[in-house]
């Protein structure tokens, strides 16, 4: 998919193939009302919302098909395991997995990365070895990290950006070293939504025999993920920023690797038999499953997969783009407004600071007016510390977005000037 730059390209050059007025009939919650107000719902990159037909699958599941899947016999629990398992196939075919016994479901992106920090991390990687981030990394793949360096006492090497929010691939490359041992970089950033070049990063990584974790929370909701394309060896996201519920991830990881890796918790189901002497494990993709998982949410999530496989991935994208542009054009226009952030790559995201406006202020005030918009450091400090400011205001647009709300953004903004400055 080409993506165009935002600063440059017109409107006019974008074709919509989209009917959204059609598609905002599917999304219930976007006809509330904030006080007298339409809703504005520009915080998708928080989570998205949730068609009719998602909900509409998770009340079936809980009307007729409820009960603990894996292990018995009877007829519910037939039907539980048969779509717990169909959600698992829908999602291999999302990303092009090889086999569905790579796709481990769990609570989501973070769960995910502390599933492989846990089962890869603490068993491969030693005391002298280095792990390189990157400087636009959200804090689920800070931390984990931070945490095994403490107890392996590891190095962490970042890789820069620069200030249009880029990471410097050349810089990037210098961190390699004989030490190097993983690298976990996300696919788009959830700050500022570049998209970052994942692939050749990738394969820097693997002329040094390094493996690499994307973090595909912001990606797969936007753009096509094919993880045998880029050749990751571990790719992670969360149903509720594309349309499905909440409480619900996956952990995408090469076989081998996963066979290799040490579970990351114990308990139920993923284990082959116990006995106070020993334990065996179960073989994937349950090894990493341990106790009741989410069933309900993964139906979900295997219903909201095929909503978006239905409009498709490449009109979603192509549309986005389209607000995005709009977007940035409108916003750039209000004198005392700097966007952060301005790749020539991004996913429909827009971070902006107002001059003499606190962004939770921004917020508050947006809100009057029935926009909703994320305020704060969007859980990535170390890009706030880069640019200099404590926090954004972050406008993040979905496919059932419009100009028309942009309009109703860009009009707020004016009205929060008028309050402040």
């Amino acid at each position: 998919m080409k993506i165009v730059d935002p600063l440059v390209a017109s409107v006019a050059e974008q074709e919509t193939a989209i009917d959204v007025e059609r598609i905002r009939a599917d999304f219930p919650i976007l006809a509330t009302k904030v006080g007298d107000k339409p809703l504005v719902y520009l915080d998708n990159a928080a989570s998205s919302q949730m068609p009719q037909a998602v909900i509409d699958r998770l009340v079936r599941y809980q009307k007729t098909q409820h009960a603990n899947i894996h292990r018995a016999v009877h007829h519910l629990s037939d039907i539980a395991t048969q779509e717990y398992e169909e959600a698992r196939r829908k999602l291999q075919h999302f990303i092009g997995a090889r086999e569905d016994r790579e796709v481990i479901f769990t609570s989501g992106t973070t769960d995910s990365i502390n599933l492989v920090m846990h089962g890869y991390g603490r068993k491969f990687i030693q005391s002298g070895d280095e792990i390189i981030l990157s400087e636009l990394e959200h804090h689920s793949n800070i931390v984990p990290w931070q945490m095994l360096a403490e107890e392996k006492n590891i190095r962490i090497r970042v890789a820069p950006i620069n200030d249009q929010g880029e990471i410097l691939v050349e810089e990037y490359e210098k961190l390699f070293n004989e030490n190097t041992r993983f690298v976990a970089l996300s696919h788009v950033s959830n700050a500022m939504g570049t998209i970052n070049p994942i692939k050749r990063m990738i394969a820097i990584a693997h002329q040094h025999d390094v493996p690499v974790l994307v973090d595909g929370a912001q990606a797969a909701p936007h753009l096509k993920v094919d993880v045998q394309e880029l050749d990751c060896d571990f790719y992670v996201f969360s149903a509720h920023k594309m349309c499905g519920p909440t409480g619900v991830g996956i952990l995408y990881g090469k076989a081998h690797l996963l066979e290799a890796m040490q579970p990351y918790k114990g308990g139920g189901d993923m284990i082959a038999s116990v006995s106070f002497e020993k334990t065996t494990y179960n073989e994937l993709p349950y090894k990493f499953e341990a106790g009741t998982p989410p069933i309900a949410a993964a139906i979900g999530f295997g219903a909201a997969i095929d909503y978006l496989e239905q409009i498709d991935l490449d009109v979603i994208a192509a549309y986005e783009h389209e607000l995005l542009i709009y977007a940035t054009e409108q916003i750039k226009m209000i004198p005392g407004v700097k966007i952060i952030g301005n790749s020539a790559s991004k996913v429909a995201v827009i971070s902006f600071v107002i001059d003499g406006v606190h962004p939770h202020d921004v917020g508050t005030l947006l809100n009057q007016d029935g926009v909703a918009v994320r305020t704060g450091h969007h859980c990535a400090q170390p890009i706030m510390q880069h640019f200099n400011v404590a926090a954004t205001s972050r406008a993040s647009f979905s496919f059932y977005n419009t100009k028309k709300e942009i309009d109703t953004l860009v009009a707020g903004i004016r009205s929060v000037q008028k309050v402040f400055v």
